[in-house]
């Protein structure tokens, strides 16, 4: 971007950076993590307490209803699907002989959420990693032929892969629609024994929620099997197992018939509901560019009530995510207040549903409520983890896109390092909603922590490590002054501020790097 905000420049808003309230953050985290609000599950009356504090705040900065209808509100339809174990059988059949399946020790299905009975009878196919990226020189589906049958995946990718490429790559949905692209009826993917135990609870007695009409569609297969039964199925010694797996490590794809098939009858039972992501507008000042649309989002939903913890069992998701809708409000406050607005408008987006599935956020990235050609970049705000002073952070996706400059911009600033992902296992560029947007070709970041400390030779991912274990999806992870430090936060709220308003000043709109994976997959959409 040619002509971005140099730091000398900022001197235009630099005043209104020192109007940010660390007691606002503060006192929006407090509010939306408190025990009446009951962890936030959409489809609540607590979700709806949620909702109604936000649209007051929406309100009194004087931001313009951008839902649906003239309201804030754009509805998402989502389905809670369940799995009736009565009704679900699976025989693996090889040869002569077959073998019924134990639901919860050999197998799991997940539930179908278009059709409530499911009989399926399909030849199996080992394809790798179910992964299909040519431009990357790897392609598990080149040489087998996978139409009407059932793919076994082992979840993973090759080594070569850049961290947020592998992540696109194993995300599920990405794995579920290459699949059905290639016309596979199913998918199972290799889990393990304890891991299918839990998920064969959650699957009966919970479920899993999709937005209706969102789902991929047209798979009428797709479940996790133990390790035994993935060794029966590929019917290979360890040692050879232990090769194909190595191949497929070192970017050497390993498909192949596996001379057998599955014989499934999956019945599932639905339970349809509503949510909704909130929408609100301030209006850019250029007669043109006003049209267009900066989006800040961040999900306003946590799990709700689950199983106790030392005695606590309301999810309240201080963390994750009261302090990200907490800093876009107080982005928003920021904007709202300046005498003279942006030339392009500001969005703030607070979504539903991501705890289930980025599903708020999928929803309103392919369904916006303004014109989605006008939606030119994401600045998507989840779990910042404002635990310790912000001296370092990692833009998660800024790397493929002209997003990258106003980052380095801003940072510097602020006297802020920029880093690479130092936990790139965690695949966290696929797991927030700013994927989601991504995936309809929209410029999109995730500004995270770095590992800077001012205590030497600490690393801050280390930290974090150990408050993951104790608080991440945890019911401990409940306001309290010593779990926050409000002077990052502010800084945060700065950082992505100073980002945001320079895309939207700048006279071109962010572009994806020439050859970029994301801009080839999704940038023509």
């Amino acid at each position: 971007m040619s002509s971005l905000v140099h730091a000398q420049d900022f001197k235009d808003v630099s005043p209104f950076l020192k109007n940010v309230q660390p007691d606002s953050i503060r006192a929006h985290i407090k509010f939306l993590s408190d025990d009446r609000l009951k962890g936030r599950m959409p489809g609540t009356p607590e979700y709806q307490i949620a909702m109604d504090y936000v649209i007051s705040r929406y309100k009194a900065m004087g931001m313009v209803p951008a839902g649906e209808n003239q309201t804030f509100l754009q509805t998402v339809k989502l389905r809670r699907a369940k799995v009736d174990k009565e009704g679900t059988q699976a025989v693996f059949v090889s040869g002569s002989s077959s073998k019924e399946l134990a639901f919860g020790d050999d197998y799991v299905l997940y539930p179908n959420f278009e059709e409530k009975n499911i009989e399926a009878n399909a030849p199996l196919v080992f394809a790798g990693y179910g992964i299909s990226e040519p431009e990357f020189g790897y392609d598990d589906y080149a040489g087998i032929d996978v139409k009407g049958k059932i793919v076994v995946l082992v979840i993973g990718a090759p080594d070569k892969f850049a961290s947020t490429v592998k992540a696109h790559a194993m995300n599920k949905t990405t794995r579920l629609k290459t699949a059905l692209e290639k016309g596979a009826i199913g998918v199972i993917v290799r889990g393990s024994s304890m891991g299918l135990q839990y998920q064969a609870h959650e699957i009966v007695n919970s479920g899993s929620v999709d937005a209706t009409g969102n789902m991929v569609a047209g798979l009428k297969v797709y479940g996790s099997i133990s390790h035994p039964l993935f060794n029966m199925m590929l019917n290979k010694s360890t040692e050879e197992i232990s090769k194909v797996l190595l191949s497929l490590k070192e970017g050497i794809p390993a498909s192949f018939e596996l001379n057998s098939s599955l014989q499934a009858t999956l019945t599932s039972s639905y339970h349809d509901f509503e949510s909704y992501n909130i929408v609100g507008m301030i209006k850019g000042s250029d007669k043109i560019l006003k049209d267009e649309c900066v989006v800040y989002s961040a999900h306003l939903d946590h799990v709700g009530i689950g199983t106790p913890v030392k005695g606590d069992s309301i999810y309240n998701g201080a963390h994750d995510n009261a302090s990200g809708v907490s800093c876009v409000l107080e982005v928003a406050r920021l904007f709202a207040s300046l005498k003279k607005k942006p030339k392009r408008s500001i969005l703030a987006v607070m979504v539903t549903g991501e705890e289930m599935g980025l599903l708020g956020s999928s929803y309103f990235a392919s369904h916006p409520t303004v014109p989605k050609g006008k939606i030119i970049a994401d600045i998507n705000m989840d779990m910042p983890t404002l635990i310790a002073p912000l001296l370092s952070v990692v833009p998660l996706g800024a790397l493929h896109s002209s997003l990258i400059n106003p980052v380095k911009s801003a940072a510097a600033y602020l006297d802020i390092d920029v880093e690479n992902d130092p936990e790139p296992e965690q695949n966290r560029f696929t797991r927030s909603d700013q994927y989601s947007f991504v995936q309809q070709g929209i410029p999109a970041l995730h500004i995270k922590y770095g590992d800077k400390m001012n205590e030497p030779g600490k690393k801050l991912t280390e930290k974090v490590k150990v408050w993951r274990a104790e608080y991440y999806h945890q019911p401990q992870d409940e306001f309290a002054e010593e779990n926050f430090d409000f002077d990052a936060a502010k800084k945060y709220v700065q950082l992505c501020f100073l980002i945001g308003y320079q895309v939207a000043q700048e006279k071109k709109r962010p572009t994806w790097n020439e050859g970029d994976l994301f801009g080839k997959k999704f940038g023509k959409q």
